[in-house]
C-alpha cells in the first residue's frame, strides 16, 4: 500500500506498544471460519481452521540473466494474473495475497469437499503452468517458468495489523497452516524429477479417494507429493501446444 509521510514520535510510539501489548487476551476468538475483514479492529483477533494455499516460481534469481527488464515483467504479469485469477474462483476463498513471485490464499475449508476444492486450484495452477510455458516458448522465450505449489490445513490467526489512525494496514495470518504451505511450495519442483504439488498429511487424510489416488508419499515426514493436471485444460493442451 502507498506510503503517508508522517513524522516519527518515539514517545508516541512507546505508548502505542504499552496499549498494544495489554490487549486483553480474550479479545482472540476461536471460531470455526475465518470472518469477513470488517469483524477486525486493532485490539482483536479470530483463530480458526482453515487452508492455506501457496505457489512460488523456482529459481526466480536467475531468471534475469535470462530475460531483459520489460520481457521479465511481461512474465511475471502473466503468471501473477492468472494466478490469481485461479486463486480467487472458489466461494471459500478468505484472502488472496501478492508477494513478490509468490500467490497464496486463504480458504475457509469447514467440510471435507472445501478441502478438494481447493486442491482443485492447485492442480489447476500446474496446468496454467504449463501452457503459460508453451505461449512463452511460442514468443521466443525458451527459458521456462518451475513452480512450487504447497497446501496446508490447520490453524490460523487472523489480525489486523498497521499503524492505527494511519490508514497503512493490511491483514495478517499466522500460525503453522501458513508456515507450512510455503515451505511445502519450497519443496516443489525442487531438483530433478521432484514433482511440483505438495500437501500436508490433513490434507491428504481430507481428500476424498479419488484425489488421494494422484498422490504419492513423498518418502520423510507425513508429505505427500503429485504432478497433478486438470483433465479438461490437458486435453485443451494436447490439441494446441503438442
Amino acid at each position: 500500500m502507498d506510503s503517508n509521510y508522517r513524522e516519527y514520535n518515539y514517545e508516541d510510539s512507546f505508548a502505542r506498544i504499552d496499549a498494544i501489548l495489554a490487549t486483553p487476551s480474550g479479545n482472540f476468538e476461536e471460531t470455526d471460519n475465518l470472518p469477513d475483514r470488517d469483524k477486525l479492529t486493532f485490539t482483536n483477533g479470530f483463530y480458526a481452521y482453515c487452508t492455506a494455499l501457496f505457489i512460488d516460481v523456482r529459481e526466480s534469481s536467475e531468471l534475469p540473466s535470462f530475460y531483459t527488464r520489460p520481457v521479465l515483467a511481461k512474465i511475471y504479469r502473466a503468471f501473477i494474473s492468472e494466478m490469481v485469477a485461479i486463486f480467487n474462483s472458489d466461494l471459500d476463498a478468505r484472502e488472496i495475497n501478492i508477494v513478490g513471485d509468490c500467490v497464496w490464499g486463504v480458504y475457509n475449508t469447514p467440510r471435507k469437499s472445501d478441502i478438494d476444492d481447493v486442491f482443485r486450484l492447485a492442480y489447476t495452477a500446474n496446468s496454467l503452468i504449463k501452457i503459460l510455458n508453451y505461449k512463452m516458448r511460442v514468443c521466443g522465450y525458451e527459458r521456462e517458468l518451475r513452480v512450487g505449489v504447497g497446501m496446508s490445513v490447520g490453524r490460523a490467526l487472523m489480525i489486523k495489523a498497521g499503524y492505527s489512525g494511519s490508514g497503512i494496514q493490511d491483514v495478517v495470518y499466522m500460525g503453522d497452516v501458513v508456515n507450512n504451505a510455503a515451505k511445502l511450495a519450497g519443496r516443489g519442483s525442487n531438483g530433478w524429477d521432484v514433482p511440483p504439488i505438495f500437501v500436508d498429511d490433513l490434507v491428504y487424510s481430507n481428500l476424498n479417494e479419488h484425489n488421494q489416488g494422484f498422490l504419492r508419499w513423498a518418502g520423510y515426514g507425513p508429505i505427500y507429493s503429485g504432478d497433478i493436471v486438470d483433465a479438461e485444460m490437458e486435453a485443451w493442451y494436447v490439441v494446441h501446444c503438442t
